[in-house]
């Protein structure tokens, strides 16, 4: 984050912090008297709220909540209400549970929801079964964007909100989770030209949906406090598809609440529930812990533990080992902890946090009388604020024989780092359990300027490389275009490398 943004964020924060020292005795004298009327939520609006979002909810230091288009997806009385409740953290929203009482909180989530729909009844919004052709844009940034020789990347779709991660099936259709804008969409490259030129939505008005998996014919979809499966509809995928609730109980927070999903080698669905907390104690809790259960949603265990924050998940293509990264812990410095690689040995396996972080850093509040080597140590250091997202093994022929079977690791890169760090898709090339080493295949950050911030990584059936971009609302391919060597010339290396 640059710094004149930093200071904005600043500034935001100590202005809030003046109107709530203004605001608090006013607040919490008249609680008894504001409750659920119209006239008094917007009271509290302008008291609250006006001063960062704007006095027509316009926007300002804070975004737009005067039309339909909200980062939340279909505004709900939950969703709205957490926000206000427990802030955004990283996101200079702050948390007013110690301002307001729940039920003003509530009238005011209903107040900004009744206002929004009222815009969204004025708003053309197309209807979301329609198939859309998604446009290319040239952006001569791309070319800035550091790969080995011989690789080239592009726009494989654009203008996508939010997009995070994605599965693949055998036809090459793409299943993208939509985490803010709280939809599942659908990509399809009819012409197989190499770029998406259709677009469905298969599911919208979600709680944050970031996950999806596919399983035979159904798509699992995770939600912050659910887990969701549709029976996909083939060729009828331009319309609003029905879904069942597999689980509806994943505990609902707002701090780590992306959920990732994949079904794994055993045919369980593996979900990651991450801290609600930069660091807290989570050992009698759900939070902080990866968790399997059966297709249909029972069978609820636990797999890893002591786990602050993983939102990708791989399984090696020979030894079906579990692998994941973990979001090592803010505030401790610009260069501490890292974040982290690890893989799964043994069942209900503790991997340190909130005890120890990096495996060898004793956390200054929590760790005390506790020692690193009593959890298990990561295989590999990624570098401090990353923020390590999706992961994947390579196991197609597209890219040359060095990359087969080596994992690759999106790092959505640092949000409070003076040097920003991360930004890039990460190879892991690995001996087994063992690290070879840690490179950097696709490199996003030039200087300071972001091309991209990766979140996925997805394999189209050609074996060339998807990968999602959040910030910039796009999916990126990228493929290898190098001259491959001949079947007698890769007998001859594997003769040489035999003796």
């Amino acid at each position: 984050m640059g710094l004149g943004v930093r200071m904005v964020g600043l500034r935001y924060v100590l202005f809030c912090l003046w109107v709530f020292s203004s605001g608090v005795t006013h607040a919490q004298g008249e609680a008894s008297s504001i409750a659920h009327a119209q006239g008094e939520a917007s009271t509290l609006y302008r008291t609250h709220c006006q001063q960062c979002h704007g006095a027509g909810r316009e926007g300002g230091v804070g975004p737009n909540l005067a039309d339909a288009a909200w980062n939340l997806g279909v505004p709900a009385r939950q969703s709205v209400s957490q926000v206000i409740r427990e802030g955004i953290p990283g996101k200079a929203m702050p948390a007013w549970q110690q301002v307001l009482k729940p039920e003003q909180i509530d009238a005011l989530a209903d107040w900004l929801i009744a206002q929004a729909a009222g815009a969204e009844n004025k708003a053309v919004i197309p209807p979301a079964n329609t198939a859309e052709i998604t446009p290319l844009k040239e952006d001569a940034t791309l070319k800035k964007v550091r790969l080995p020789p011989d690789f080239v990347i592009s726009i494989y779709a654009d203008q996508l909100e939010n997009p995070r991660n994605m599965a693949v099936d055998n036809h090459d259709t793409v299943y993208v989770g939509s985490r803010k804008a709280g939809k599942v969409v659908v990509l399809r490259d009819s012409d197989e030209n190499g770029v998406a030129d259709k677009k469905y939505t298969l599911a919208q008005g979600l709680n944050e949906p970031t996950g999806v998996a596919l399983h035979q014919q159904n798509l699992y979809v995770a939600e912050t406090n659910r887990i969701l499966r549709f029976k996909l509809p083939g060729a009828d995928v331009g319309s609003l598809q029905p879904f069942d609730v597999i689980k509806g109980d994943l505990p609902n927070k707002g701090w780590h609440a992306a959920r990732a999903i994949k079904i794994g080698p055993d045919n369980k669905i593996y979900i990651p529930i991450g801290a609600p907390c930069n660091v807290c104690d989570v050992e009698a809790n759900e939070f902080g812990k990866i968790w399997r259960m059966n297709l249909d949603g029972s069978g609820f265990e636990l797999v890893a533990k002591g786990v602050r924050n993983s939102v990708g998940l791989a399984w090696h293509p020979e030894t079906q080992t579990l692998w994941f990264g973990d979001n090592g812990r803010d505030y401790l410095g610009e260069n501490s902890p890292s974040c982290e690689l690890n893989f799964v040995s043994k069942k209900e396996q503790h991997f340190g946090f909130p005890y120890c972080h990096g495996g060898s850093i004793l956390d200054p509040e929590w760790g005390e009388a506790k020692k690193c080597e009593t959890y298990t140590a990561p295989v590999a250091l990624l570098g401090p604020h990353v923020a390590p997202l999706g992961l994947s093994f390579n196991t197609a022929d597209q890219f040359p024989d060095i990359y087969k079977n080596q994992l690759f690791i999106a790092e959505h890169g640092s949000w409070n780092r003076v040097q920003k760090n991360g930004y890039r898709i990460s190879l892991i090339t690995l001996n087994g359990h063992a690290l070879v080493s840690d490179s950097v295949f696709a490199d996003f950050l030039v200087g300071d300027e972001v091309i991209g911030r990766p979140v996925d990584i997805a394999w189209l059936k050609d074996g060339s490389m998807l990968v999602s971009d959040d910030e910039k609302g796009r999916i990126y391919r990228i493929r290898y275009v190098g001259e491959r060597p001949s079947l007698l010339k890769k007998l001859i290396n594997k003769a040489r490398e035999a003796l």
